[in-house]
């Protein structure tokens, strides 16, 4: 049983968004109001939209990627506020929130395990560096400048290797010789919903300029838990803030400094089994219930640009934390089945790019990547208790998990024509983890002193055909690698290591403008053929425990993915969808829920009732339809501007286990959530009127140790922002 094990016991031919500002949502930029004054002027015409994740800014529509990129405005006009939200607005991604851990997966490809050994497929980046790979998902959104989703490896680049894709999420920089500017947001909404958010430029001198930004949100909890239970009932406390410096003494010179501070109380993660059919907010419990996660960051960002036009760039990241989270295990008044812990992460990172000009027919970047990792499980932190008391009725774990990944990584571009390019990018990396762990479990003293080595070359090369001035053309083959990790032992001796995971992925894209500029769309298809898919089953031999092993064979997984924008006169659309199949390779595999004693061999079975073929079942967060759209009108009052919006989003059934066993809530069922506003902009005060799953859809958003957790309610209010 590895460490994520443990947690689990409680816990492109195609038309997707190039999303801009369509309109006023609420204010997340210092410029808002004059961006909001351009939009006017220029509501026929589709702004340049952007991505940096390859080091170097550049335009989406001739940029060999899927992606979809949110501006703050965006993120507020879509009701997205934190990373699961970001599923209803991007196509092809699930993202499965068990509180303390984060299931995000694009094209089926990202995290299903949760342990600490077990990496993500899906990296998360704020502002340059890559953040905590499990924990500490709850980070808000505010004062945001940009969110980009990229779809696919993203391995050549920065941070771990990402299999499934990358988002990066990068906050409003304090600008240099804007004098003081900002914005104050207030909300008041149903479940007593106190928020208050605002951010301010600073000037300090003409070479520096600082920005401070703050978020706080105080709810009331959605359930109604009856007990008897002890702590919280899952009302929120949140609190953040924000602090950046930039200093430009000269033109070839910026250093960019910001530093963040969350203190996220949630109050509880509440859940009840799988199996359950009451209401999900309405449950009983009798453990005690907590989930605080209290953590800080800071980046460093030097750019320096030579006189012939390289630029030298370091990113260093700090990034410490501690989560602690209780539960009840079983999710009832049942005799009390308890889970705690308490974890403290540290990460240091550190990168160096060297960057070529744009400009001329050649082109390159080259880098480097350090990072360690330590998770830290203080003693008697970690318990599982069925129930707790006695050290014959817990497990518990105390000690530390290191990992450190370092990687040389590049790319080269060369137009071969003035309309055909050439890309070729490469990355090796090394990774090492370690246990230096003590486990008693159910009165068995066990140690833990392991140490796996990973290593791993990706790549990708893409053609890419600029076919005229409104279609470009691309197709790419690219692999990714994540690496694997360390099992704990069970009693049972020490188990082998499970392998990294590895894929293989051929896109093809078209983009193209359309109507002068009034149409924007992305069409996209691909084909993984994913290798070593990483899953906690039944010990082979023994399946009362669980074990973490690789698919012995490779799942392919296909699909068809599109964005759209569209500008006409006072009318807004944007939308997005992606249709996956997904075929798992031949598996043999113990339920771990379901007791059992014969010995299965996972490449070769024998098949039996507990011995389970999985061969040609789908993937796990896979599901085989997403769609997001949004429409919106402005109407204009003398000076002011009234924008009502709608945004329906639809993500099929998904299977949240390869044993697809209906009977023990393996289905996630689909989710269709409606939200929409109504925005007055009257001067400088923006007043927003604003519902999210306006049906009040009660869906489950994971499974998690036989248990479910659903997604938001209903919410409604109002929110007024302060522009100055």
């Amino acid at each position: 049983m590895n460490l994520i094990t443990m947690r689990s016991f409680t816990c492109s031919l195609g038309f997707a968004v190039l999303v801009l500002p369509l309109g006023v949502g609420h204010a997340q930029t210092a410029a808002a109001q004059s961006d909001t004054e351009t939009k006017t002027q220029d509501a026929n015409v589709l702004s340049t939209v952007t991505v940096t994740a390859e080091r170097r800014d550049e335009p989406l529509q001739t940029t060999p990627v899927s992606a979809t990129v949110l501006s703050g405005d965006d993120l507020a006009k879509m009701g997205v506020n934190v990373v699961d939200q970001l599923q209803f607005a991007t196509p092809s991604a699930t993202v499965n929130n068990f509180g303390q851990g984060l299931d995000f997966n694009i094209r089926g490809i990202g995290k299903a395990e949760h342990n600490t050994q077990t990496t993500t497929g899906v990296i998360t980046y704020r502002d340059g560096v890559a953040t905590f790979p499990g924990y500490f998902t709850e980070e808000p959104y505010y004062d945001i400048a940009t969110v980009q989703i990229l779809r696919g490896p993203q391995s050549t680049f920065g941070g771990q290797n990402a299999t499934g894709g990358a988002v990066f999420v990068t906050s409003n920089d304090p600008v240099i010789g804007e004098g003081y500017r900002g914005y104050i947001t207030g909300q008041l909404g149903n479940y007593s919903d106190v928020a208050l958010q605002g951010a301010m430029n600073i000037p300090i001198s003409d070479t520096l300029a600082a920005r401070v930004a703050f978020n706080g949100d105080n709810r009331d909890s959605f359930w109604d838990i009856s007990g008897p239970y002890t702590g919280s009932d899952a009302r929120q406390r949140s609190q953040s803030a924000r602090i950046s410096l930039l200093w430009q003494p000269t033109t070839a010179l910026s250093v960019l400094f910001k530093t963040d501070y969350n203190h996220l109380d949630m109050g509880a993660y509440p859940a009840d089994p799988a199996t359950a059919s009451n209401d999900p907010f309405r449950i009983t419990a009798n453990a005690d219930l907590k989930a605080l996660d209290e953590f800080s960051r800071s980046v460093l960002k030097i750019d320096y640009e030579f006189s012939n036009g390289v630029k030298f760039r370091s990113v260093s990241g700090y990034q410490d934390g501690t989560t602690a989270y209780r539960a009840d295990l079983d999710g009832t008044s049942a005799p009390i089945s308890i889970f705690r812990d308490l974890v403290d992460e540290t990460i240091y990172s550190q990168e160096f790019d060297l960057i070529s000009p744009s400009s001329g027919k050649f082109s390159w970047v080259l880098g480097l990547y350090g990072q360690t990792d330590t998770y830290d499980f203080p003693a008697g932190e970690f318990v599982i208790g069925v129930p707790g008391g006695t050290p014959a009725s817990e497990y518990t774990l105390q000690g530390k998990n290191p990992k450190h990944a370092a990687a040389v990584f590049g790319q080269v571009g060369y137009e071969l024509t003035d309309r055909l390019k050439l890309e070729v990018e490469g990355r090796y990396s090394q990774n090492r983890t370690s246990n230096d762990v003590s486990v008693v479990q159910y009165g068995l003293p066990l140690l833990d002193t392991q140490t796996a080595k990973f290593s791993n070359f990706s790549g990708k090369v893409a053609l890419n055909w600029t076919l005229s001035e409104q279609d470009f053309l691309y197709a790419f083959v690219a692999t990714g690698s994540r690496p694997g990790g360390l099992n704990v032992p069970v009693g049972l001796g020490i188990p082998a290591p499970f392998d990294a995971e590895k894929v293989v992925t051929l896109e093809a894209g078209w983009k193209a403008n359309w109507l002068g500029d009034h149409l924007r769309t992305q069409f996209s298809v691909f084909h993984n053929n994913y290798k070593n898919f990483q899953v906690t089953v039944g010990y082979p031999d023994f399946p009362v425990f669980g074990i973490e092993l690789n698919d012995p064979n490779a799942t392919t997984i296909s699909g068809l993915e599109g964005q759209m924008q569209a500008v006409f006169g006072p009318w807004s659309i944007d939308g997005g969808f992606g249709w996956m199949h997904s075929k798992l390779g031949r598996f043999y595999a113990n339920d771990p829920r379901i007791v059992g004693s014969a010995p299965c061999d996972p490449a070769n079975g024998p098949s039996s009732a507990n011995c389970i073929n999985l061969d040609g079942r789908q993937q796990t967060y896979a599901p085989n339809l997403t769609v997001n759209f949004g429409v919106q009108r402005e109407f204009r009052v003398g000076s002011d501007i009234i924008t009502p919006r709608l945004n329906y989003a639809h993500i099929a059934g998904q299977w949240a286990t390869l044993f697809e066993n209906e009977t023990l809530g393996d289905r996630l069922g689909s989710r269709n959530i409606l939200g929409g506003q109504i925005s007055w902009l009257h001067g400088d005060l923006i007043t927003t009127l604003y519902g999210t799953n306006l049906t009040d859809q009660h869906y489950v958003a994971a499974l998690n140790s036989g248990l479910r957790f659903v997604g938001a309610p209903r919410q409604v209010g109002v929110r007024i922002t302060k522009m100055f």
